[in-house]
C-alpha cells in the first residue's frame, strides 16, 4: 500500500498525466484516419457567479463547488467547479473514479510547458526549448514522434483565441522500452521530464493553447485510464469548456 496521501497522488498523477475521455482515440501515425469528434469529451456547462464576487483558486485541498480565479498566467482565467474536487499545488484539480483503483484519475492542469521533446519516447538530453507562442507550442506537440495528435482547431477561451487538440500514445510504441520507462510529453526543465509524462497506453489528453498576447496558456484536460466513468469524463470536460481568460481582469 502506498504511503502517500490522496492529495500527494493526486498531484503526482497529474505530473506523470492524467489524460482524457473514455473514447477511444481512433487510429496511429502510419496511415490510420483520426477524427476529432470520436476523441472529445461530451459537452456540459456550470452556472458561473458574478466577476465581483469571484474568490481566488485555492492552493490545495477539497474545492466548495463555485467559480474560482486563477492567476498564474499573464492573464487571469475564471474557472467553475461542482463538489467533490481536489486542488494541488496550485496548478490544478483532479478527482478520483471510485471503482478504478488509482487515485486522481482525472484532472485539469495549467502550469507553463516551455519544453517539448521531438520523440517523446527518445527523450532523454532531447528535450527542446520551445518559444513563448501558442502556435510554436502546438507545432511542437502535434511534430512530436512516439504520440498521435488530432489536428489542432481554433477556439475561443474568453478574449483571447486559441488551439484545442487531443494527444495520446502511438499505438505501436512499447513504453516499457522509452527512456526511464516512460514518455514524457512535455516539461519545464531541459534537463529532465519535470513536467507530463504518460506511463501507460490509456493515458490521454485534449489541450488549450491560449495566446495572450504573445505569450502562451496551456491547459490541460486528461485522463490516466481509458475506462473512467463516462459522467466523470463529462463533469471534467465542463470544467474545463467553463475556463474564460478575462482581459478586464
Amino acid at each position: 500500500m502506498s504511503s502517500m496521501t490522496p492529495l500527494e497522488k493526486a498531484a503526482q498523477r497529474s505530473r506523470h498525466l492524467l489524460p482524457l475521455v473514455a473514447i477511444a482515440l481512433i487510429g496511429c501515425l502510419g496511415g490510420c484516419e483520426y477524427k476529432p469528434d470520436d476523441f472529445s469529451f461530451p459537452s456540459a456547462r456550470f452556472p458561473t457567479t458574478e466577476a465581483d464576487t469571484i474568490a481566488p483558486f485555492p492552493e490545495s485541498g477539497d474545492i466548495d463547488a463555485g467559480t474560482y480565479l486563477v492567476t498564474g498566467y499573464p492573464v487571469p482565467f475564471e474557472i467553475t467547479v461542482p463538489d467533490g474536487w481536489v486542488a494541488y499545488d496550485g496548478s490544478g484539480l483532479g478527482k478520483d473514479d471510485p471503482d478504478l483503483p488509482d487515485e486522481g484519475d482525472i484532472a485539469v492542469t495549467f502550469w507553463p510547458a516551455t519544453h517539448v521533446p521531438t520523440d517523446a519516447c527518445a527523450w532523454s538530453g532531447a528535450l527542446v526549448q520551445v518559444d513563448p507562442t501558442a502556435e510554436a507550442f502546438v507545432d511542437a506537440m502535434t511534430a512530436q514522434a512516439s504520440t498521435v495528435s488530432t489536428p489542432p482547431v481554433k477556439v475561443m477561451v474568453g478574449d483571447y483565441s486559441g488551439f484545442e487538440f487531443d494527444h495520446a500514445v502511438e499505438s505501436n510504441v512499447d513504453i516499457t522500452d522509452c527512456d526511464g520507462g516512460k514518455l514524457c510529453i512535455n516539461s519545464d526543465s531541459a534537463q529532465d521530464c519535470d513536467g507530463r509524462e504518460y506511463r501507460n497506453v490509456g493515458e490521454r489528453e485534449t489541450y488549450r493553447a491560449v495566446d495572450l498576447n504573445g505569450e502562451r496558456a496551456v491547459i490541460v484536460l486528461g485522463q490516466s485510464h481509458e475506462s473512467i466513468n463516462p459522467e466523470l469524463t463529462r463533469e471534467a470536460r465542463a470544467i474545463f469548456d467553463s475556463i474564460v481568460f478575462r482581459s478586464d481582469k
